[in-house]
């Protein structure tokens, strides 16, 4: 039986040069987006919403 421990969030995203991408992304993000979002990532620091 599996306890949910292992369970990664992927989403979908498209680059602003255009090509899309399968990226995992933490819980917290993962709560807090929608379709249509913006997702930001910056060096040295996670993404976040835009």
């Amino acid at each position: 039986m599996l306890d949910g421990a292992n369970t990664y969030h992927f989403v979908t995203v498209r680059r602003v040069d255009g090509p899309f991408m399968k990226v995992r992304i933490d819980r917290g993000l993962w709560k807090s987006i929608g379709v249509g979002d913006r997702i930001v990532k910056e060096p040295g620091s996670g993404p976040v919403k835009a």
